[in-house]
């Protein structure tokens, strides 16, 4: 049993703990887990006026190597809210499609939707119950928002590999980049901005996380490929066509060349 003084405290991340300690991360046939499988990296969602926006970058990572560059990290939970992934990609794909036929089975019961806030508290009992893959290294850390029809304002959560979740006032990121785009929206977020000054936002603050940070996908011009974009209000789930997100990155990108 390895044992470390006070002041040579090894941290909360277990597997970087095994490989400190020269321990390897096995499955029961001496895998590696967590090892080459794809992850997914940035997503963000900023609270407006009418509701929230989330998006989320289209890259998925397998170590050094780009192994999607069109993966749906930004979906729809139910018609007012949704789910941004950042982790293991499998685990996280499979929290999604369970956490959506919950919503779904609820509902065809009771007659009536969950409140935005017993979704909340579902997706943090899915994390939590994925706790075992988190230490093996595939951990799952999702953001969820939606517009609370009862409040009739947006509202967004962020979470942790326990299962903790951390209701936001104004915007949350997860995933690899999300330190470079949790800072861009520190500093231009505004109460008065609108849909579009959100919107211009969040594709700088995916902009700059892609520019700092390799497993973070930017716009991809070239192949047509835009990050997952969309608007939860009180008229539901919409996503945001391509064709206004490319106007959008244009804008960005002749910001940069000026500057």
């Amino acid at each position: 049993m390895p044992m470390f003084l006070p002041n040579d405290d090894p941290g909360a991340n277990f597997p970087a703990l095994l490989r400190r300690t020269g321990l390897t991360e096995t499955g029961p046939g001496g895998e590696r887990l967590g090892g080459d499988i794809p992850h997914a990296t940035t997503c963000v969602a900023v609270r407006f006026a009418d509701g929230v926006i989330m998006a989320g970058d289209r890259r998925a990572t397998s170590g050094n190597l780009i192994s999607h560059r069109t993966m749906e990290k930004v979906v729809e939970a139910d018609r007012h809210s949704a789910v941004a992934i950042a982790g293991a990609a499998g685990p996280a794909m499979e929290m999604i499609r369970v956490f959506q036929l919950q919503l779904e089975h609820y509902e065809k019961v009771e007659g009536s939707a969950l409140s935005l806030e017993g979704k909340a508290n579902q997706l943090s009992m899915m994390v939590r119950g994925n706790l075992q893959g988190a230490f093996a290294g595939l951990a799952v850390v999702p953001i969820f928002g939606g517009y609370d029809l009862r409040r009739e304002t947006g509202r967004v959560w962020a979470y942790d590999v326990t299962g903790g979740r951390y209701e936001e006032r104004e915007y949350v990121t997860t995933g690899s980049g999300s330190l470079h785009a949790g800072t861009v929206i520190k500093i231009g977020f505004r109460d008065d901005l609108d849909r579009s000054g959100v919107l211009a936002l969040v594709a700088k603050a995916l902009w700059e996380a892609a520019d700092a940070d390799s497993a973070t996908g930017g716009p991809d011009a070239l192949r047509g490929i835009y990050p997952v974009v969309a608007t939860i209000t009180a008229d539901g789930f919409t996503p945001v066509a391509d064709d206004e997100l490319a106007t959008t990155f244009e804008s960005v990108a002749e910001e940069v060349r000026a500057r």
